[in-house]
């Protein structure tokens, strides 16, 4: 039995624009980064205001499978409120991304309850199906991480291929938390590659994913943005979003799979992104990702002071002297400093009487350690991901 919509968590239907809410003191002063951490890829690529284009093309391909589309369709409202669909499935990789760990594992958990509730007929067979399927959950993550690097990239991030791999690999941990078993979804890029070539067999432009398509270059506006200059804009984007599919997507859609198209398409992400980046941050900023730089700086500055105790402490360490060392200072009397003195002169150098003192004074204590110490370094800082 399919869900309807006032079975839904309210949670889930909130809108995720008012993200300001749904963050506590608690979260914002502890210094918990999450599953990632500032040290992650998945930090670095996902801090790209151009990732909300990946969206619409992760859309396009998860639509080229029946059974995939079917599920969406038949249990949400997506063409009346297709904003709110996005903006629900920014928040959660908001909070999967950015979000202290317990916000992350709360948000997979969210959508693993809402998941199992729903199910669908697949259009082609007739057959009822589970919307949790692992088949079904593979493909759409998939596609959505592979949208998010692959757009990144597109637009000029430059990562290397190793980069790329650890992307993959830790993006693992979201496959989890939507309920897929880690080690059954790629963690390379070459995995991914077989994954979609082992996939496109199964995949269509039926008259529904057409449909789809169509819907999303011309999606209906809220707060009567379809009246104004927004509406040929989006137009615009749709046609980029298209033209960021892979060849053999295009193709499937009817549409030209040119090389002069991926050379257009990676232009026009140059470009945006150069774009975006001359605006001010802090609008393109939610509060999500404020509250994780917040706990980043946090982490190092208490790394920090960790760190600089714990060699205070080393240096401050008093050095015992060895019995050798402390018989001669027990045993040193003045009488016997004046004749090494007069000693000394007579041999015509100039005279330099050490003073003595008793082992275990100050300054016994110092002297002892400016000789005996050596330097001690540091280790370094690691910041978990």
């Amino acid at each position: 039995m399919r869900a309807t919509t006032d079975e839904r968590d309210p949670r889930i239907d909130a809108d995720p624009r008012n993200d300001a809410d749904l963050l506590s003191d608690g979260e914002v002063r502890n210094h918990d980064v999450g599953l990632f951490g500032p040290d992650s890829v998945t930090w670095r690529l996902h801090a790209e205001p151009i990732l909300w284009l990946a969206g619409f093309r992760a859309l396009l391909l998860q639509s080229l499978l029946p059974r995939a589309l079917a599920g969406v369709v038949q249990n949400s409202n997506f063409r009346e409120d297709p904003w709110g669909r996005l903006f629900r499935t920014a928040r959660f990789y908001g909070e999967v991304v950015y979000g202290p760990t317990a916000r992350a594992e709360a948000a997979g958990a969210r959508v693993r309850r809402i998941h199992a509730r729903m199910s669908g007929v697949d259009p082609t067979t007739g057959e009822d199906f589970r919307i949790d399927e692992a088949d079904l959950l593979r493909w759409v993550y998939v596609t959505a991480t592979e949208s998010f690097c692959h757009t990144a990239q597109r637009a000029g991030l430059g990562l290397s291929a190793d980069e790329v791999d650890r992307y993959y690999d830790e993006q693992r941990v979201v496959a989890s938390l939507v309920g897929l078993d880690p080690s059954t979804v790629p963690a390379t890029a070459s995995e991914t590659e077989a994954y979609y070539k082992g996939m496109r067999p199964r995949l269509v432009a039926n008259t529904e994913a057409r449909a789809t398509a169509r819907f999303l270059a011309v999606p209906t506006f809220p707060w009567g943005l379809g009246f104004t200059l927004v509406r040929p804009m989006w137009i615009g984007v749709a046609v980029y979003g298209f033209s960021l599919l892979p060849p053999w997507a295009r193709r499937l859609y009817g549409l030209p799979a040119l090389p002069t198209t991926d050379l257009a398409a990676t232009l026009t992400s140059r470009a945006l992104r150069s774009a975006i980046r001359a605006l001010p941050t802090k609008p393109l900023e939610g509060p999500l990702y404020r509250a994780a730089m917040e706990r980043a700086e946090l982490s190092r500055s208490e790394s920090s002071r960790a760190e600089s105790s714990n060699s205070e402490s080393s240096r401050a360490e008093p050095v015992r002297p060895s019995p050798a060392r402390r018989a001669p200072a027990r045993e040193a009397t003045s009488r016997a400093s004046a004749r090494a003195a007069s000693a000394t002169r007579k041999a015509g150098a100039s005279a330099t009487v050490r003073s003595t003192s008793t082992a275990g004074t100050p300054k016994a204590r110092r002297r002892s350690a400016a000789s005996a110490m050596t330097p001690m370094s540091a280790a370094p800082t690691t910041t978990p991901a």
